[in-house]
């Protein structure tokens, strides 16, 4: 059985959610068709999603919130704002910094939302009873189409949601529950003719408006791909080690964005713009102590230490050669790997002395290419 929720009761659950952290509350139906599922379809069946295999098999699930629940009725729809007190693409000037995506510079948006979110449920039951269900980007859910018919804001050529007040900072999470609750507005705004985003992309990830190339998208590739990254992109790489703000940060209308006042989220200093030299010397314990309870963690030391040695390759300073020559026999071969590759950039002369000796020791075979193709 469904319980119907009144207008007045949509502002009480509205100020129960800003009470709580969020930034923006809004309610939608499930009833109409999900135009977003189309889309997934074809993304999946051309291959964009690369090594994320879950999204595959999870597709059938994804293609419209009751594949999830059938028995949800309404979705709320809820915004925490991530905006940054600065450019994150400064720092992509600065070759022997690093640049780590904004929303990996504080604690864990998924634990610090899906706690928020658990607060806002138990409420929720207590006062309007019914059935419900929290989200926060991990489970099979398209949260951000699902925002767009909420009315936060509408997903931009990029892919992700813009929103007239928060720009392109928008952290979501869902709640899909059996309340009836009558839907808000759809935002009628559009991207128009801008295009900043797919122009600024580094590794022309957006083969059309609206449209994502995974394998081609520098978060894909400094997060998901746990090997070596393709040579055809490691230079557009430049310093980012983990993630690229660069679509998000050029948004016009990010201009209206306010900086975000959630401490819980706040960047931490040390991740704003660590020194390369200081990320590449972490060992496994260093690395989990740095990253502790923040984002980067899941990745492990070794992606993580592959990423720097990229940046480190890009950097241009022969003087972290010598980085790069104490990590040749790190046990990880996609360390070694991409050692290789930013030795033979920074030290040529170092790299063709060590290549023969080194060819007769190694046994990994992408190591082994990395020897023998630079």
């Amino acid at each position: 059985m469904t319980t119907s929720i009144s207008e007045p009761d949509h502002d009480l659950i509205r100020s129960e959610a800003l009470g709580l952290g969020f930034d923006i509350c809004r309610f939608t139906d499930i009833d109409e068709t999900w135009p977003a599922a189309a889309r997934l379809e074809a993304f999946v069946a051309a291959g964009r999603h690369g090594e994320m295999e879950w999204m595959a098999d999870t597709a059938e699930r994804r293609k419209h919130p009751r594949a999830m629940w059938s028995g949800a009725r309404s979705a709320i729809v809820l915004g925490v704002n991530y905006g940054p007190d600065h450019d994150p693409l400064l720092v992509l000037g600065q070759p022997n910094l690093a640049a780590i995506s904004v929303y990996a510079q504080g604690d864990d948006y998924h634990e610090v939302i899906k706690a928020r979110l658990k607060a806002l449920a138990r409420w929720l039951v207590a006062r309007f009873g019914g059935e419900l269900k929290v989200f926060v980007d991990t489970a099979p859910l398209l949260e951000k189409p699902l925002a767009e018919r909420a009315g936060l804001g509408w997903q931009g050529k990029h892919t992700n949601l813009v929103s007239r007040e928060f720009g392109s900072w928008l952290f979501l999470g869902s709640i899909l529950t059996t309340l009836e609750l009558s839907p808000d507005a759809v935002d009628p705004t559009t991207c128009g003719s801008c295009r900043a985003c797919l122009d600024v992309c580094p590794t022309g990830a957006f083969p059309e408006p609206y449209q994502l190339d995974a394998r081609r998208c520098i978060s894909y590739l400094t997060i998901e791909l746990k090997g070596p990254i393709p040579v055809e992109f490691r230079e557009a790489l430049g310093n980012r080690i983990y993630g690229c703000d660069d679509c998000l940060a050029v948004c016009p209308w990010n201009k209206f964005a306010s900086m975000a006042r959630d401490q819980k989220l706040a960047a931490r200093e040390v991740l704003k713009a660590p020194t390369l030299v200081d990320l590449v010397r972490l060992d496994d314990a260093a690395f989990r102590g740095l990253f502790a309870k923040n984002p980067v963690k899941r990745i492990g030391r070794e992606r993580f230490v592959r990423n720097v040695l990229y940046a480190i390759g890009n950097s241009g300073d022969a003087t972290l050669a010598t980085e790069a020559q104490q990590l040749l026999d790190d046990p990880a071969p996609v360390v070694r790997g991409a050692a290789v590759w930013a030795l033979s950039r920074l030290a040529p002369e170092v790299f063709a002395d060590l290549r023969t000796s080194r060819l007769a020791t190694e046994r990994d075979a992408h190591v082994r290419a990395e020897w023998a193709q630079n």
